[in-house]
C-alpha cells in the first residue's frame, strides 16, 4: 500500500509537472498524540501514532486576481499513512486536496504556512461485530479525512533541496455513514523536506490584482437541499437516507467575507428508530412523540476563494422532539459556485466532536 501511494503521487507529480514548471514536492514524517476525546481512545491506543505525508504543490502568481487576495497560495495534492500503534484500530491509508496560505511577503524565502486539505481514508481494520468488535472509532473501511498543518518552510538550501517543520492536526471518521463512529484526531510534529522541480522560481513575479479595492454587494437570498445516509448512536440500528432544507439570507462584507442567517429542516427517519428502540429500556424518560423532524436556526460565515467557498455555521434547535446529541450544531462545508447563482456543495454536520450527517447538496444564491 505504501508503495501504491508513492507511485500516485509520482504520476500525479508528472501529470501536473507537464502543465506548469511552478511547482515543488514535500515529503514530512511525524510523531504524534491522540486527542482522547471520548472514553474509548484510551483503550484503542497502546502507542503514540507515526506517519508521513507526501504532497505535490502547484504555486499561483496571480493568473486569477483572486489570488492577490490571499497572498498567492499554493493548490496541491497530497497522500498520507498513519499507524496508530493498535492492532484494534490498524493503519489509515489517506489522499488529500490542499491550499498552502503565505503569512509573510511571497519574495521572502523564510516562509509560515498554513495548510488545509480535505479527502478521503481508508482504515484497515474497522468494526467487525464478530471479528473486531473493540474498534469503536471506525465503523467503515472508507472513511473522509481532513488535516491542517501549520509550518515553517525554507527553501533551496541546498540547490533546489529545502527543510519544513510544524505541527499537524488529522481527523478521520465516516462522519456517522455507520455506527460506530467515534473517529480519531491526531495531533503531531512533522519534519521533512522540499524540492523545487523549477529551477526560476526566483525570476517568476507575482502579478497584482486589477479589481478595485471596493466592493459592494446587495443581501443575498439562499436556498438548498441537501441529503445521504446516516445511522444513529445504536450499533446495528439501520442506515437511512436523511433530508435538509435550508433557507438563509446573506451579506458580503467585502471580497472574502460573508455572514449568514438562516434556518434548516432536517429529516431524519433514525431518530425514529432510535426513540422507538429507547422506549425498550427501563428507566428511559423520553416524552411522548411522533414527530421526528427538527429545525435549527444558524449563524455563519462564508470565505471566499475563487469558486470554492468555505462555510462555518453554529445552530441552536429552536424545534427538539427529544433529546439527541444536544441543542447546539455545528456544520463546516464546501461549496462549488456552478455560475453566479447556482452552487454544490458538501457538508459535515457535528454536535461538539461528535459527527452526525455528511451532506451532499445543490442550491441556489439569489
Amino acid at each position: 500500500m505504501k508503495k501504491l501511494l508513492f507511485n500516485l503521487l509520482i504520476i500525479i507529480s508528472l501529470n501536473c509537472f507537464g502543465q506548469s514548471n511552478s511547482s515543488y514536492l514535500q515529503a514530512d514524517t511525524f510523531y504524534g498524540n491522540v486527542l482522547r476525546q471520548n472514553p474509548d481512545a484510551h483503550v484503542l491506543i497502546q502507542g503514540h501514532p507515526t506517519g508521513f505525508f507526501l504532497s505535490y504543490n502547484k504555486r499561483s502568481f496571480g493568473e486569477e486576481a483572486w489570488q492577490d487576495h490571499y497572498n498567492y497560495p499554493d493548490f496541491g495534492y497530497s497522500i498520507g499513512y498513519q499507524y496508530y500503534k493498535s492492532d484494534i484500530v490498524g493503519k489509515l491509508y489517506s489522499v488529500y486536496g490542499h491550499y498552502n496560505f503565505y503569512f509573510f511577503n511571497r519574495e521572502n524565502k523564510n516562509q509560515l504556512i498554513f495548510r488545509a486539505g480535505i479527502g478521503l481514508a481508508y482504515n484497515t481494520n474497522p468494526y467487525d461485530k464478530e471479528t473486531n468488535n473493540k474498534n469503536t472509532a471506525f465503523g467503515t473501511s472508507l472513511n473522509s479525512s481532513t488535516y491542517f498543518k501549520l509550518y515553517y518552510q525554507r527553501e533551496n538550501i541546498i540547490e533546489n533541496i529545502g527543510v519544513n517543520a510544524g505541527l499537524t492536526f488529522i481527523h478521520a471518521s465516516n462522519s456517522n455513514i455507520k455506527s460506530p463512529n467515534s473517529g480519531m484526531n491526531v495531533w503531531a510534529a512533522t519534519i521533512g523536506l522540499n524540492y523545487n522541480l523549477d529551477n526560476e522560481v526566483e525570476l517568476k513575479t507575482y502579478i497584482p490584482s486589477s479589481e478595485s479595492s471596493y466592493f459592494k454587494q446587495p443581501i443575498k437570498y439562499n436556498v438548498a437541499f441537501r441529503t445521504g445516509i446516516n445511522e444513529s448512536e445504536i450499533i446495528g440500528s439501520g442506515v437511512k437516507p436523511f433530508f435538509v432544507f435550508s433557507a438563509y439570507a446573506d451579506k458580503r462584507l467585502n471580497r472574502k467575507s460573508a455572514i449568514q442567517f438562516g434556518a434548516d429542516l432536517y429529516i431524519s427517519p433514525i431518530l425514529k428508530d432510535y426513540y422507538e428502540l429507547n422506549l425498550t429500556i427501563p428507566h428511559t424518560h423520553l416524552k411522548e412523540t411522533n414527530d421526528f423532524s427538527r429545525i435549527g436556526l444558524f449563524v455563519g460565515h462564508e470565505l471566499f476563494i475563487n469558486k470554492l467557498s468555505i462555510e462555518t455555521q453554529i445552530g441552536y434547535y429552536v424545534k427538539y422532539p427529544f433529546e439527541y446529541q444536544g441543542l447546539v450544531y455545528e456544520t463546516l462545508g464546501l461549496k462549488r459556485y456552478i455560475n453566479e447563482k447556482w452552487f454544490a456543495s458538501l457538508r459535515l454536520k457535528a454536535h461538539a466532536a461528535d459527527a452526525e450527517t455528511v451532506e451532499f447538496g445543490i442550491g441556489i444564491r439569489l
